[in-house]
């Protein structure tokens, strides 16, 4: 027996999508552009803590963590970003650590991605989804994070400049 795996239901979901050619039981555009309005509603307090949990231990808390709220792009998709910004990250001339949650024009259903590190799958209906998509928040963010070390080098993350050992502050 498979032990609860709540982002293996999640990806089960998506497949499913694709099986049955819906999303969250809607067919209609608008009615999948409002599961992503509630997704993104869901998702914002976990996005919040993956970022800040990554800004208070890696960027010793010098970052900020800002959202965008749900807009319409020219193309006519529809994102939410969440980025976490620092004075280093600006300085290298790099992008903001980003959870991206979007709805592209010609989608069939939303997903999840970071600035640099590329798509997962976004089918949040409730707020126990939105909890258990937390792990993969926090994958991107720190794969973002890793990326953009990768564009520039170590000195963008203020915990490497002073002396963190990886041992993580909070056990210090």
């Amino acid at each position: 027996m498979t032990p609860d795996v709540p982002n293996l239901d999640a990806l089960l979901r998506h497949f499913a999508d694709l099986r049955d050619g819906i999303h969250g039981g809607a067919v209609s555009r608008p009615d999948k552009e409002e599961h992503f309005r509630t997704a993104a509603r869901l998702l914002d307090p976990y996005a919040r803590q993956a970022l800040g949990e990554l800004n208070d231990e890696l960027l010793l808390g010098q970052g900020v963590v800002d959202a965008t709220g749900v807009e319409r792009a020219d193309d006519g998709s529809l994102f939410h970003a969440w980025t976490l910004w620092w004075d280093e990250q600006s300085a290298a001339d790099i992008p903001p650590v980003t959870l991206y949650a979007h709805y592209g024009a010609s989608f069939h259903h939303p997903h999840l991605r970071g600035a640099t590190v590329s798509e997962w799958p976004l089918n949040v209906f409730d707020d126990a989804q939105a909890a258990a998509e937390l792990p993969t928040l926090r994958a991107i963010a720190a794969a973002d994070l890793h990326n953009l070390v990768f564009e520039r080098d170590f000195r963008i993350v203020p915990a490497t400049m002073a002396g963190a050992t990886g041992v993580p502050a909070h056990q210090h």
